[in-house]
């Protein structure tokens, strides 16, 4: 959301205003970057209380005021809470989005997000995957409007020297490489949800391994699950070779030393992260799920497997590191086609398109 923010701010054809439900965050010195004259806060308690009608109401008025045309939420309860603000405001173009299939809500939830739906003009998606399966709650089809998510690419400069990342790895490299050089395979996934299904990642890594003991994964996320997740390394006998890096700043830095780069999850929309491995040239292996058939082409920038199968995960990970001539291939292939399909200036065209689209069916 804050990107594209960002992209339409600086095209300048529209006049952006911003609006939120809680102003505080990690993200938020990202947004002041911006010199927004001001942000409101939208303070909700419940979806069921006196205080959601009072929100609303000073909502609708913000809107009416600065004669707003067009309203984009970005989330499950910017969705419900903006949708009807704007009907509510009777706001020609409202604009709602979904970006996972992963089925994280209560059965009330998803149906008041239906509900909700039924008042946007339009619902952005970003893979034909969501799409599908907004289609297939019952979704009107005239709704759904694929634009995949957008990728800074300067934020992946293909030239970069590795040695100071390598050196703030060194102190934790198995001994048993004997100062060999450690083949990187990696995963950014965040430990709070089992859906990222990083058990079944291990799983993999321990058959890599047996194999190739020269192998070294790089768990890049946090969350609740990393204790347990620890516990599940030492289990597998390869707790020295299992380095749980948490949070991290330096992704881009730690995806261009990696050989192969991994996502194991059982459900997705569209994931950023596989668009990060394929900007920094490297093969993808990823579960066959959600929107991962629409960026990994199969054989050509990297592998995908079914759910859980962490055999087969296994094989195509071993097969990238004992072929690091055609892993590099086909990260060469995956740079070319984030620059071509997800680029952010694709994104901001669609998005713009989309606007002008239903400004102009909007009813005066």
């Amino acid at each position: 959301m804050i990107q594209l923010t960002k992209l339409l701010v600086d095209s300048g054809n529209f006049d952006i205003h911003v609006a939120c439900l809680d102003g505080k965050g990690e993200l938020r010195p990202k947004i002041d970057a911006m010199n927004f004259a001001e942000i409101p806060e939208f303070n909700l308690t419940s979806f069921y209380d006196r205080n959601m009608f009072r929100q609303l109401r000073r909502f609708a008025a913000h809107l009416r005021e600065r004669n707003i045309r067009i309203v984009q939420t970005h989330d499950f309860y910017s969705n419900i809470f903006g949708m009807i603000g704007a009907r509510l405001a009777g706001t020609p173009v409202r604009i709602a989005s979904k970006r996972e299939t992963l089925g994280l809500r209560s059965d009330a939830q998803k149906k008041l997000e239906l509900l909700t739906f039924k008042l946007a003009n339009a619902i952005v998606v970003n893979a034909e995957a969501v799409k599908t399966h907004l289609l297939g709650v019952g979704v009107k089809k005239t709704k759904p409007a694929v634009i995949y998510n957008g990728l800074d690419l300067s934020r992946f400069p293909l030239k970069f020297d590795s040695s100071e990342t390598l050196r703030s790895l060194s102190a934790t490299l198995p001994s048993s490489l004997n100062g060999s050089r450690p083949r990187f395979v990696t995963i950014v996934a965040n430990m709070h949800h089992e859906v990222k299904n990083y058990p079944m990642f291990l799983r993999a890594a321990k058959r890599v391994y047996e194999s190739f003991p020269g192998a070294v994964f790089l768990l890049i996320g946090e969350g609740q699950l990393s204790e347990s997740l620890r516990q599940l390394s030492d289990e597998l006998g390869i707790q020295n070779n299992a380095l749980f890096l948490g949070h991290s700043n330096n992704v881009p830095d730690l995806l261009r030393i990696s050989e192969v780069c991994v996502l194991s999850s059982k459900a997705e929309g569209f994931s950023n992260s596989i668009l990060e491995y394929m900007a920094c040239g490297k093969p993808v292996v990823a579960t066959d799920v959600g929107g991962a058939r629409e960026a990994v082409a199969e054989g050509e920038t990297g592998f995908l497997v079914s759910s859980d199968d962490d055999k087969s995960m296994g094989a195509r990970i071993l097969e990238l590191l004992e072929n690091p001539e055609r892993a590099k291939q086909m990260g060469e292939m995956g740079r070319q086609i984030v620059e071509t399909r997800f680029s952010t200036e694709a994104q901001l065209r669609k998005t713009e398109d989309l606007y002008e689209r239903l400004l102009r069916d909007a009813r005066p």
